[in-house]
């Protein structure tokens, strides 16, 4: 009787299981991921994505891979990651504008061929050590396991961090290439998925080791002969870490207080990413674990401890053929830690980071309970134990479900997710910060300022809080200390734009139009990509009548934002100076022979001007009824009640702009004024 290949008979029963495993584990993530396509933007969303004007063209994506300045709005954040400006540049085009949920089914996607891959990868490398029929189940549960786990949601719903994703996913693709795929490595084309993931995120500059080590445990047996195959990658890498470090700009700031004391508790951080693998119960979005400052602290000489005896297990696990894959696994996790230990960041952990490490994680524990298995011969058994293997780990994979589900709730609102930092890390500064701004944002400025308050305890010379409290205050109508937070806030940070912006806003409210013209000036000098400062100078210019410094400015600003609305509108108003009708005229004019939704609105910014606010209305309301999702006009119809005092009205309009656009800024600071100034006349 003619003889079956063994070779073509586990290719069949690994392609079976893919037919089966895959979409069942695409399907799994899905459900538990269902909840988080429309949760907001968070903390370095807005100066990556909603305030980044770049992102807005696709024309700019040369520009990205040039100007490292192009990837946030804020100097101190800018870094070169060409790939993430390029990927949210798609994101804003798909989406005609900041819509969440185009972001956050772009990253959701790539985290599916990430799984995918990692599926992939994982029978390649358990069928080298052991070819089994069973290899795919254990693969698809290191998968699942990896996919569902809560500290990866971290990642999934904090959009401007796919770069840990995307970096992620491309060395495993380049991996799986190099593995999987040996007559592609003459060519050196597994390091095209290498360059893209380190141009996406300097941790993946690791990869080289990971391919070492790889070779070395499954290929060559030899670390020599390894080193010898992974030079291409190791050359290329390096070439790419100083392009990288060149183009960086020198306004990046990494944060960290002490690069000494964040090197030293790094350790300590591994072994808690550790733990989080298993029991994810302590995730936080910005913890409030501090540097360790004595090499002989307790908890240093723990996680050097820790670090040392996982490094020595995956040595001695290496020694052995079948148990090579855990040693890789391990090693992959304390591999994947290094960038981030070395390179000091401003705080010492991050629940995002835990995303790299955690695929080495799952590989290893998925193995190792598999090995477990093939000893007792359960695999193969009938009966009650091979109904509950598959049971026991369809329950642990639901409960990992369940905890990344709970944590897409966490990420719905600024407000929610900040309460659970507040709650997880009360001596977290920023963090009660941020959550009391949710309460700012709501018109509780009692509330908000018991929790700048307490933010102050832990964060003292923290520039923006200081701008905060200037800000609340301003609304608890205690000009003085507004005023001097305000100031506390230039002297610790006086290149910072963003307090010479607010301090401007809050002169003008107080009349001292002089004084804010010349600090808006001052931030638009700094950071001229903070369109909000350019808005203010021209929006005081058109007050006084100045046109020719209004076309300066606005000519300035559409050079960097090409098409800008605000800035045209601006310019229209002073276009007619030089004629015989006046502005206002010639936008009647114009509204009338050309009634655009456009023409209309800058006709509605004329009559607010001109203290006419019923005609700034009805002109907005003619906006909206030619582009009916026309946030801008909503804005102006807030700001004509405002001047009439019908705050109700005011408020509603406000609300319906963000609603539009939940990241229009000038909305959401006449919405504040509107709460106040309703409560503080008693209403």
């Amino acid at each position: 009787m003619p003889q079956t290949d063994p070779i073509k008979q586990r290719r069949a029963a690994r392609r079976q299981a893919a037919k089966l495993l895959l979409p069942a584990l695409v399907l799994g993530v899905l459900f538990t991921y269902s909840n988080h396509f429309q949760n907001g933007f968070h903390f370095d969303d807005f100066h990556t994505i909603t305030d980044n004007l770049y992102i807005r063209s696709l024309h700019n994506i040369p520009k990205f891979f040039t100007d490292a300045s192009t990837f946030s709005a804020l100097p101190s954040n800018r870094s070169y990651r060409p790939i993430i400006s390029t990927s949210l540049a798609l994101d804003y085009w798909i989406g005609r504008g900041s819509n969440v949920f185009y972001f956050h089914l772009s990253t959701f996607l790539w985290y599916l061929v990430q799984l995918v891959l990692m599926y992939l990868l994982f029978v390649h490398i358990f069928d080298r050590i052991k070819p089994s029929p069973h290899n795919p189940y254990f693969a698809v549960f290191a998968a699942a396991w990896y996919g569902l786990h809560p500290a990866n949601a971290e990642t999934v719903n904090y959009i401007i961090q796919r770069g840990d994703l995307l970096s992620t996913l491309g060395v495993v693709a380049a991996l799986y290439t190099y593995a999987a795929l040996p007559r592609w490595r003459r060519f050196h084309l597994y390091l095209i998925p290498a360059v893209l993931a380190q141009l996406a995120k300097p941790p993946a500059l690791i990869f080289p080791l990971i391919l070492l080590v790889y070779i070395a445990l499954f290929e060559e047996g030899k670390w020599y002969t390894a080193f010898r195959k992974c030079l291409p990658a190791l050359l290329l890498t390096a070439a790419v870490a100083i392009f990288e470090a060149r183009m960086t700009p020198p306004t990046f700031v990494g944060g960290a207080a002490s690069a000494y004391a964040y090197r030293i508790t790094q350790p300590l951080v591994c072994l808690r990413y550790f733990v989080s693998f298993f029991l994810p119960l302590w995730l936080s979005a910005d913890t409030d674990q501090g540097a360790l400052h004595s090499i002989l602290n307790g908890d240093v000489l723990l996680g050097f401890g820790f670090v040392l005896g996982l490094g020595v297990l995956a040595a001695r696990l290496s020694q052995r053929r079948e148990t090579r894959p855990i040693a890789f696994g391990l090693s992959w996790f304390l591999l994947a830690m290094v960038p981030t230990s070395i390179f000091p960041l401003a705080e010492v952990e991050n629940d995002h980071r835990m995303f790299f490490p955690f695929v080495g994680m799952a590989m290893a524990v998925s193995w190792a309970l598999a090995l477990g298995i093939y000893r007792e011969g359960a695999a193969a058994k009938s009966g009650a134990r091979r109904i509950a293997i598959p049971a026991i780990a369809l329950a642990v994979l639901a409960v990992y479900a369940h905890g990344a589900w709970q944590r897409n709730e966490v990420w719905r609102t600024e407000e929610t997710l900040w309460r659970d930092v507040a709650i997880k890390s009360p001596r977290n500064g920023r963090g009660l910060m941020n959550y009391g701004l949710t309460q700012m944002s709501k018109g509780d400025y009692t509330t908000a300022l018991d929790y700048f308050q307490r933010a102050l305890e832990y964060t003292p010379a923290y520039s923006y809080l200081e701008i905060n409290l200037g800000i609340c205050n301003d609304g608890l109508h205690r000009d003085a200390e507004a005023e001097k937070h305000f100031q506390r806030a230039l002297e610790l940070a006086p290149r910072d734009s963003v307090g010479h912006y607010f301090y401007a806003r809050w002169l003008r409210s107080r009349g001292r139009t002089a004084a804010a013209l010349a600090e808006a000036h001052v931030a638009d000098e700094l950071n001229p990509s903070n369109l909000d400062a350019a808005y203010l100078q021209m929006d005081i210019l058109a007050e006084q009548q100045n046109w020719a410094q209004l076309k300066t400015v606005a000519n300035r600003t559409l050079r960097l934002a090409p098409g800008d609305e605000t800035a045209m509108g601006y310019l229209r108003r002073g276009a007619g100076t030089g004629n015989t009708h006046s502005p206002l005229a010639d936008a009647e004019q114009l509204a009338k022979s050309q009634p655009t939704a456009e023409n209309y609105l800058n006709l509605s910014l004329l009559y607010h001007q001109a203290g006419k606010y019923p005609e700034c209305i009805e002109a907005a309301r003619q906006a909206i009824r030619l582009k009916p999702d026309y946030a801008e006009a909503y804005n102006n119809i807030a700001a004509a009640y405002q001047s009439l005092l019908q705050w109700d009205e005011a408020i509603q309009a406000a609300n319906e702009a963000l609603r539009i656009n939940p990241n229009f800024q000038l909305a959401r600071n006449n919405l504040n004024w509107s709460i106040a100034q309703k409560k503080s006349a008693g209403r």
